[in-house]
């Protein structure tokens, strides 16, 4: 039985790294400026009213009609377990709404990439990445307040 031969070591590294360039050339292009994060997003849109920390004590919630809802209680008041369906749901209907004296527009949540999110239901669901990271932020901001 006859052996194969090793490729020569002067032709196979070109060639693996021809089919490396290939292989990335099939590789969607990220834009040179990433998304914002959750974070970001959060002191963007949230923050000012519903505070750094989620409380519903923003720089301006005093001056508002109706007090910011504290985020920080949102799990403890839906049994233990974070809404996130319900809070990103909540979020994607003002993005459907002109902005309002009390909401802001979220129209540029729902722009760029898509993740799948699964929000409790075990159905991983086509989700803009901006709107699925603030919701991760929002669920985050309530485990810290409980430490």
């Amino acid at each position: 039985m006859r052996q194969p031969r090793a490729l020569p070591l002067a032709f196979g590294l070109p060639l693996c790294a021809g089919l490396m360039v290939a292989l990335a050339a099939c590789l969607p292009l990220k834009d040179a400026v990433s998304a914002p994060s959750g974070a970001d997003d959060y002191a963007d849109f949230c923050a000012v009213c519903h505070g750094v920390s989620g409380k519903g004590d923003g720089a301006v919630a005093a001056d508002m009609g109706l007090k910011p809802t504290d985020l920080t209680m949102l799990a403890a008041q839906n049994g233990g377990t974070f809404p996130k369906a319900r809070v990103m749901s909540k979020i994607w209907g003002y993005t459907k709404t002109p902005p309002s004296a009390n909401m802001p527009a979220f129209a540029a949540l729902l722009e760029g990439d898509m993740v799948l999110v699964d929000t409790g239901d075990g159905i991983a669901t086509p989700t803009p990445l901006r709107l699925a990271q603030l919701g991760d932020y929002v669920e985050a901001l309530g485990v810290k307040a409980r430490k």
